[in-house]
């Protein structure tokens, strides 16, 4: 079911207007009420809410003046936070009249809803709070006041950078023009911005009432933003636990806005998206989940707050799949994940050691996490474990492909069997993986990211590992490619390059043209020095989710790949010569 045309709708008579409610979901259930930005109707709302109707009673209604609620008369005076709270309070009594309501508010829906929480008239009427792109006109004045009182170039900064992202607001102000441009070229031509710069998908939004209603909407700043700013309340706190989802390529808000707001909102749980102003149309699957997260766990009684690791607001909840995660790196990444509050899926040919890192991943505090047992090389595997996945998890948000196999050996002694062995797992593992997951995060078109698990020997040449160094080379190689493929539609690829790393991939590793008792020696020895390095799959794991954060493209880890890698891009025949060097195995 998508939009809400299946939705049931009523009209709600305030304050001199009708609004038009719509409701999806069973009524018996927790409501979550759903209020639009500008200059929207509630169908900015039409992915998230059929996505939240399946747990919760799903309400969105128009706000004054916008979609099929009717305007006030006269405009001047009748767009004031105080009617909007007022509006909102006839809304909650008559979807739920017996029960606090979970308010998600979008850029305008969320500043009005700022003012619903944190005025006493609304108290016990209200559980929760989910804020994106709109904050407090209040905190937002004591933000600025503090600025202007106690100037410091980082905060002048501030200031003027958040000035310019203002720049609508201003002419917003202005009289007539907003209103003409609205009913005329800039109203035509709207769809085809949001779709040009926001990346929003071409869909029966916006709807036909845009012109009115963004001509209506003027008048909320209008009658609010100047007198707010230059007198704001110095008793906004919030009585509810908030939920901040900050999208991070916002043109219109800085994410320094939020610096101070645990002061107002004590209970808080922050989320950050890599994404525009329009998350409501480009990310309806992340912001499901976080608000469905977010209200059952105020429902339970608990405060809402996210997991405390680091990075639990930019990956608490999300879908994160980790290859040979059952042990080394795999597990460390995982488990990584895990305490950053996402939901973690282990997969490894071992399904015994994917499950063992399932379940110390819950004990970490993932939001769940499940294990399969799957062969990387094995193609049919893959693509039967990626239906599996989707069908049972949905689309997976972070890709983590690091199985992989250890061969030594000369090239004249490595055999045809062996040189497809490494092959088949270290580059067609990583190739099952981006084609047919990546696939799926492109056709969602939610944006993502893929993590592809290389090594220093990518860019470092060595006369005893021609076959794992070809293998690792390429991998490195469709990373840059594939990651030039996806730039357009959100999703980010990063090759990770750790070097040497004390994990059990040394005591597995193959070596060519050696008999049985020769190779255990070696093994032996590789694992000896490997240990005497002592580098832990920990710090290759924080290295992965911090170039996740970053969008970071290659990333070198260890010192040792760090300075190959300078080598290889400023001094390569320093390199050249280094690999003539025999090894110590």
């Amino acid at each position: 079911m998508t939009g809400l045309r299946g939705a049931r709708e009523r009209r709600v008579r305030t304050g001199g207007v009708e609004l038009c409610v719509a409701e999806m979901g069973d009524p018996e259930r927790p409501t979550v009420v759903l209020v639009h930005g500008y200059p929207d109707s509630k169908e900015v709302w039409s992915e998230v809410a059929p996505r939240l109707a399946g747990r919760f009673h799903v309400v969105a209604y128009d706000v004054r003046g916008h979609g099929r609620s009717t305007a006030p008369r006269p405009l001047r005076g009748g767009f004031t936070l105080e009617k909007l709270t007022d509006d909102f309070l006839a809304v909650a009594d008559a979807v739920s009249p017996d029960r606090p309501v979970h308010l998600v508010g979008h850029d305008w829906g969320s500043v009005q809803s700022w003012e619903f929480v944190t005025v006493g008239r609304t108290a016990g009427r209200i559980a929760s709070f989910t804020s994106m792109s709109g904050p407090s006109l209040d905190h937002f004045g004591h933000w600025i006041d503090r600025r202007l009182k106690r100037p410091t170039p980082r905060r002048v900064g501030q200031l003027l950078g958040q000035g310019a992202k203002s720049w609508y607001v201003y002419l917003l102000h202005t009289p007539v023009l907003p209103e003409l441009a609205w009913r005329g070229p800039l109203g035509r031509s709207w769809p085809h911005i949001l779709r040009r710069l926001e990346k929003v998908p071409g869909s029966d939004y916006p709807t036909s009432s845009l012109p009115s209603d963004a001509a209506h909407g003027a008048w909320l700043y209008r009658d609010n933003v100047r007198a707010r700013l230059r007198n704001p309340r110095a008793d906004a706190f919030a009585h509810v636990p908030v939920q901040l989802i900050t999208p991070l390529n916002d043109v219109f808000l800085s994410e320094r806005l939020h610096d101070e707001l645990e002061r107002w909102a004590p209970r808080l749980t922050r989320r950050t998206l890599p994404a525009g102003h329009w998350v409501p149309r480009t990310r309806p699957d992340h912001l499901a989940t976080w608000i469905a997260d977010f209200v059952t766990s105020v429902e339970a009684g608990q405060s809402g707050a996210a997991a405390p690791g680091r990075y639990a607001e930019r990956f608490g909840g999300q879908l994160v799949l980790v290859t040979g995660a059952g042990g080394g790196i795999g597990r460390a990444t995982a488990l990584a994940f895990a305490e950053a509050g996402a939901r973690v899926l282990a997969v490894d040919r071992d399904a015994g050691a994917a499950a063992r890192t399932a379940e110390e991943a819950r004990r970490r505090g993932a939001a769940a996490a499940w294990a399969e047992g799957a062969d990387v090389s094995d193609e049919r595997a893959m693509e039967r474990l990626a239906e599996r996945v989707t069908d049972a998890y949905g689309v997976v948000d972070v890709l983590v492909n690091n199985a992989g196999i250890g061969l030594g050996g000369s090239f004249f002694d490595t055999t045809t069997e062996e040189w497809k062995r490494v092959l088949d797992v270290n580059l067609w593992g990583v190739i099952h993986g981006c084609r047919l997951f990546g696939r799926r995060m492109a056709e969602r078109g939610q944006g993502g990211h893929i993590v592809n698990i290389a090594s220093a020997a990518a860019f470092q040449p060595s006369r005893a590992l021609p076959a794992y160094s070809t293998s690792k080379a390429a991998v490195l190689m469709l990373s840059e490619c594939l990651r030039a493929e996806l730039a357009g539609q959100g999703i980010g690829v990063t090759a990770v390059c750790p070097g040497f790393v004390n994990t059990g991939i040394t005591s597995t590793a193959r070596f060519a043209g050696t008999d049985p008792e020769t190779e255990r020696r070696l093994q032996r020895r590789a694992a000896r020095l490997y240990g005497l390095r002592n580098y832990p799959p920990e710090k290759v794991a924080a290295a992965v989710l911090r170039a996740v954060v970053r969008d970071e493209a290659v990333v070198p880890v260890t010192p040792e790949a760090r300075g190959a890698y300078a080598l290889s891009r400023w001094m390569p025949g320093v390199l050249r010569r280094i690999a003539r060097i025999k090894p110590p195995v």
